[in-house]
C-alpha cells in the first residue's frame, strides 16, 4: 500500500518522519512550515486520494489541528463512505465479494498530534475525545471509521508518538532510535531538567543548519539525507559524545552520508566540497525544476547559495538560458546567460543586473512548486489578449 506522510517542518516533524520511514516505506513526504499552509496541502491531498483507485495510507504528524485540518479529517471519512458505497454497488453481493471490493476502495488515515489546541478544535466540530488506557494524556477521537485513527497526546512529542504507536503503520522493526526519540521529546517539550535535553539542543542546531542548504526539499534524497543525519547524530549522543565533540564531527558525518548517495556516480569528483558535489546532482533533477512555456526553469525554496551554484550548472550545460527560484515568502530570483533575468524581474516589480535579478510575487507568498508555477507563468508569460473581449469586437466587419 502506498504511504504518504504530511508533517511539520521542524525538528519534531522531521523526527516523526524519520521514525515512520524507519518502519515503513514512505512514497512521499510533504513538509508544512506554516500552519496556514495546511489547508491548501490537505485540500490537494483529498483531491488526489479521491481519484486514486487503490487504497492508500496517509499519516499526519505534528500539524497542530486547526479548523481546516479537522474539516479535512471529516471529509476523509465522508470520502471513505462514498468509496465503500461505490465499491459495494460494483460488486456481486450474491457472492459476498461486496465487502472485499469495498475494503479495497477505502483509504487509511493516521493522525498523530500533540498540540493541546487540537483537542478544542476537534470538539468545536462535534468530535469528542475518549481516554486511551495506559496513556496519561492520550486521547482518541472516533470518526466511526475503522480506517481512521486520530490520537492526541499533549504530554509527548510527535516523534515519540510515531515511535510508540508504530504498530498502526509498521511493516518492519528498526533498532537504535531511542536516543533520537528521547532527545527530540526533551527539546520539543522544553524539559530542561531531563538529561536528554542538551542532546535535543544539539540535534536542533544541526537540523536547522542542514535541513535546506545541501539537499533541498523536493529532491528525492532530501528526507533520506536529513533522516540519516539525525540518526547519525543520535548515535553519537547515545555513545556519550558531548555537543562540542559532535559539532566537530558533523562535516565528516554529512560527507559520509553523501558519499553513500553518490557511490557509483560516474561524474562524482571527491576533490570538491560536499555542496559542490551535490550541486551537480541537483542540476540534473527533474523533481526540483519545472519548465515554463518560454523555456525558463522554475524551482521553489532553494537557498540562495544552492540556487546560485545549480542555476550556473544548468545554464553551463545548456539546460536553459534562464533559471528562476521562488521562496516561500514570495521573493523571486532570476539568473540568465542571455541578459533576460532583468527583463523577467521587472515583471515582478523587481530589478538588478542583466543576468542576476529579483522581485516579488504579487500574492506575497507560495506554498509549493505547483503553487509557484501557477503564479509565475501568467505574469512572466501572459497570454495574448483575447480580441473578442475588446469593446470594439462587435464592430469587426461593420461596413456602415
Amino acid at each position: 500500500m502506498t504511504v504518504t506522510q504530511i508533517t511539520h517542518h521542524d525538528l519534531d516533524g522531521y523526527g516523526a518522519a524519520t521514525i515512520v520511514g524507519a518502519h515503513v516505506d514512505v512514497a512521499r513526504i510533504v513538509h508544512v512550515p506554516r500552519y496556514s499552509d495546511v489547508g491548501p496541502v490537505v485540500e490537494d491531498e483529498l483531491k488526489r486520494l479521491n481519484k486514486a483507485k487503490a487504497s492508500e495510507t496517509l499519516i499526519m504528524t505534528d500539524l497542530g489541528l486547526e479548523s481546516v485540518a479537522v474539516k479535512f479529517i471529516k471529509s476523509f471519512a465522508a470520502m471513505n463512505r462514498r468509496r465503500e458505497e461505490a465499491g459495494a454497488l460494483s460488486a456481486d453481493v450474491d457472492t459476498g465479494s461486496a465487502r472485499e471490493s469495498a475494503s479495497k476502495q477505502r483509504h487509511r488515515l493516521i493522525v498523530l498530534d500533540h498540540h493541546a489546541s487540537s483537542i478544542g478544535q476537534l470538539q468545536e466540530q462535534g468530535l469528542e475525545p475518549t481516554a486511551v488506557e495506559g496513556g496519561a494524556n492520550l486521547m482518541r477521537f472516533d470518526l466511526q471509521d475503522p480506517d481512521i485513527v486520530v490520537l492526541i497526546d499533549d504530554g509527548v512529542c510527535a516523534t515519540r508518538m510515531a515511535y510508540v504507536h508504530r504498530a498502526l503503520y509498521a511493516t518492519r522493526e528498526a533498532d537504535g532510535l531511542e536516543a533520537l526519540v528521547e532527545a527530540v521529546d526533551a527539546l520539543d517539550l522544553w524539559k530542561k531538567e531531563r538529561p536528554a535535553f542538551r542532546g535535543g539542543l544539539t540535534l536542533d542546531e544541526i537540523f536547522w543548519d542542514n535541513v535546506s542548504n545541501l539537499v533541498p526539499i523536493g529532491h528525492p534524497w532530501h528526507d533520506r539525507f536529513v533522516g540519516e543525519l539525525l540518526k547519525a547524530v543520535s548515535a553519537l549522543l547515545s555513545a556519550g559524545a558531548s555537543p562540542a565533540e559532535i559539532e566537530t564531527q558533523v562535516g565528516a558525518t554529512r560527507k559520509a552520508i553523501v558519499d553513500g548517495f553518490l557511490a557509483g556516480e560516474p561524474d562524482d569528483d571527491r576533490s570538491l566540497t560536499t555542496r559542490m558535489r551535490i550541486a551537480r546532482v541537483l542540476a540534473r533533477s527533474t523533481e526540483l525544476f519545472r519548465p515554463l512555456s518560454d523555456g525558463t526553469l522554475l524551482s521553489f525554496g532553494l537557498d540562495s547559495g544552492t540556487f546560485q551554484r545549480v542555476s550556473d550548472l544548468i545554464m553551463e550545460g545548456g539546460g536553459a538560458t534562464r533559471v528562476m527560484n521562488v521562496q516561500r515568502m514570495g521573493s523571486v530570483s532570476l539568473r540568465s546567460n542571455n541578459e533576460t533575468a532583468l527583463d523577467g524581474a521587472r515583471k515582478f516589480r523587481g530589478g538588478g543586473h542583466r543576468d542576476a535579478a529579483g522581485g516579488k510575487l504579487p500574492s506575497g507568498s507560495a506554498f509549493s512548486l505547483a503553487d509557484a508555477l501557477a503564479q509565475v507563468e501568467p505574469v512572466l508569460n501572459p497570454p495574448p489578449p483575447d480580441p473578442s473581449a475588446s469593446p470594439f469586437a462587435a464592430l469587426k466587419g461593420w461596413k456602415g
